[in-house]
């Protein structure tokens, strides 16, 4: 794993959000650096979806402060999470089953020059990103519908590099993957974050958390309850933070 310092890349302090009587979060410190992977746990209704579709411009908190690289930002939509380099990629992938490979990475982005479609350069991209990934998809022409839910997920988290993105957010990246396509989408995981990125990696999956992520960040009914250094920390910690057999008062980070 990769030595990180400075300034981190997303800081999130504070941060509240209700939806009608129900309080979705609570006072959550979050952050993310470059080279890191940060795992968001928590069991149903903890709020890890409502926290990442703050980072992503989808929702907006109402207290709290974010920001980006040290500047106090606003994410108000997802057009402007992706002109701050922030990209995600959902359980729903929002992928084109009709189209190839490459028309996927690009959608919506189409490289033009003179009005006309520049097929040879984005097919080109398309290789370069797939090898930065050490993906396994055969050809960057094979329509989605022919691959596997694996190579989609590679399909779907390639699609974040043609942004240049600075920070990628993975919601349950190998729900329903089996044992060798969640090996695989792992490996993009390590990928990005070799790549300079920092990652936020939402999961139910332990195993795959403690496999890839740097830190475990814990909520519990929509507060921090525990930040864990993954490499010495075991399941039973996690899960206990998770439950709420542990607990961390108000002010504390840690209870690892």
């Amino acid at each position: 794993m990769n030595e990180r310092g400075g300034a981190p890349l997303l800081s999130m302090r504070q941060i509240s959000k209700r939806f009608g009587a129900v309080e979705a979060l609570s006072g959550v410190d979050f952050e993310v650096r470059a080279h890191e992977v940060v795992a968001l746990v928590g069991d149903n209704g903890a709020g890890k979806s409502t926290l990442a579709r703050m980072v992503s411009g989808v929702l907006q908190p109402d207290a709290g402060i974010i920001e980006i690289e040290g500047q106090q930002v606003s994410i108000s939509s997802p057009s402007v999470a992706h002109e701050m380099r922030i990209a995600t990629v959902f359980q729903d992938l929002a992928l084109a089953d009709n189209l190839d490979v490459t028309a996927n990475l690009f959608l919506g982005h189409e490289l033009r020059e003179n009005g006309m479609l520049q097929d040879g350069r984005m097919e080109q991209i398309t290789r370069d990103v797939l090898a930065k990934l050490a993906s396994r998809i055969p050809s960057v022409r094979t329509p989605l519908s022919a691959l596997s839910a694996g190579q989609r997920q590679s399909v779907a988290i390639a699609r974040t590099l043609i942004g240049d993105p600075r920070l990628v957010v993975l919601d349950e990246p190998t729900a329903a993957l089996s044992a060798v396509q969640t090996a695989e989408v792992l490996t993009h995981i390590e990928r990005l974050r070799d790549l300079g990125l920092g990652v936020i990696l939402i999961s139910h999956n332990m195993t795959d958390v403690r496999a890839v992520s740097d830190r475990i960040e814990v909520l519990r009914h929509g507060r921090n309850n525990g930040s864990f250094d993954a490499s010495r920390t075991s399941f039973e910690e996690i899960l206990a933070a998770i439950t709420g057999a542990t607990h961390v008062e108000p002010g504390l980070r840690s209870v690892g």
